[in-house]
């Protein structure tokens, strides 16, 4: 009997896509959470519907659900009438396969002919600005950035918006990453909104932007009171516990 063919590190399951020439972006877990809180937005603003999954061998042991029914943990969504792609994660994706997600979603991709492959990401500062910087594959891509982002001249982009920009290079396909400015781990909506607004320069969206902001503040409420609850609790002794010099 002929052994079965070995499962593939990363696969993408997905039904055929209605859009021609899609743009496609990419949403994945970073700092300041910014790719993942821009693209969340964009699915339920543009009602994008769900197309398929990338799966892998070397995913977390997880289940996703959502009104009860599971999920992948990489979900594929597609607003056809926009021509508008997401490849949205849950999950981190961990470095030592981040290289075979972003290579199996532009093998993926390949077939569509996209005009363009779109990653978000945060980019960390120390400042008080939300500014957005933009790199690009090709001088047209930096040609279509200009006045409207910051050009990240300098520098690193790591995980699978990095890995999508080098296969993108090497493919021949157009591809940019907008990163926002963040100051640190914790969801950033305000970064978002600032990617989202470029987004709507740049590519000439109209996404409203009014529920984010009111989901901004509400976010930076639940971020201040469970600030001020853990200082409650590292600020009271605890009960029993002897003083460190008594």
């Amino acid at each position: 009997m002929a052994d079965r063919a070995e499962e593939p590190f990363v696969q993408v399951i997905a039904e055929n896509l209605e859009s021609k020439n899609p743009i496609i972006m990419g949403g994945f877990p970073g700092m300041g959470l910014v790719g993942n809180i821009v693209t969340q937005y964009l699915i339920d603003q543009l009602d994008m519907k769900p197309r398929g999954r990338v799966d892998s061998r070397l995913f977390p042991p997880i289940a996703i659900l959502y009104g009860g029914l599971v999920k992948g943990p990489v979900r594929i969504y597609e607003n056809a009438d926009r021509g508008v792609v997401i490849v949205f994660s849950d999950i981190p994706i961990d470095p030592i396969i981040s290289r075979e997600v972003g290579k199996a979603i532009v093998s993926w991709a390949k077939d569509y002919e996209p005009r363009e492959i779109l990653s978000i990401a945060g980019l960390a500062t120390t400042g008080e600005e939300h500014k957005v910087y933009g790199a690009a594959t090709t001088e047209a891509g930096l040609d279509r950035l200009k006045n409207r982002v910051e050009n990240f001249e300098m520098g690193t982009i790591t995980g699978v918006p990095g890995v999508l920009l080098n296969e993108c290079m090497n493919n021949g396909i157009e591809a940019v990453c907008l990163l926002g400015e963040t100051r640190g781990p914790n969801p950033d909506p305000r970064a978002g909104i600032q990617v989202v607004q470029a987004m709507n320069a740049i590519y000439g969206f109209d996404i409203d932007i009014k529920p984010m902001e009111e989901q901004a503040e509400q976010i930076e409420q639940m971020l201040h009171k469970l600030s001020e609850q853990l200082g409650e609790a590292e600020a009271k002794p605890k009960e029993g516990m002897p003083g460190m010099y008594g």
